[in-house]
């Protein structure tokens, strides 16, 4: 089994700060890239930035510079450090991971979403 459980959401003015955190766990998988991405209303879900294990990051243009992700490796936790928030990052947040064994990557999974509204 697979789970991913995001926490640290919540409400912060503009130009604020927030860190979200993500807690994986895995059976008979090794957790493989980790990642960030966010919903708005009445759209798709949308990418925001992914880590590997050894530390390769990817970002999003509209966050680069003002987000960065991060990741303990040992403890299947990854973090988004989100800084200089805007409006317009108001979503919903979900955590991502792959796992896999034998040298194949097995499933894509998502955490259940976790709040971050910005106000102006």
């Amino acid at each position: 089994q697979v789970r991913l459980v995001e926490s640290g959401g919540g409400l912060v003015q503009a130009g604020g700060s927030l860190t979200l955190s993500c807690a994986g766990s895995a059976s008979n998988f090794v957790i493989n890239v980790m990642g960030w991405y966010r919903q708005f209303p009445g759209k798709e879900r949308e990418f925001v930035a992914t880590i590997t294990r050894d530390g390769i990051t990817k970002y999003e243009d509209s966050v680069k510079g003002r987000f960065t992700i991060s990741r303990d490796v040992s403890k299947n936790t990854v973090y988004l450090r989100m800084s200089m928030l805007k409006p317009e990052d108001t979503a919903v947040y979900y955590c991502s991971a792959d796992v896999v064994r034998d040298e194949t990557v097995w499933g894509y999974y998502w955490g259940q979403g976790t709040q971050v509204t910005v106000s102006s």
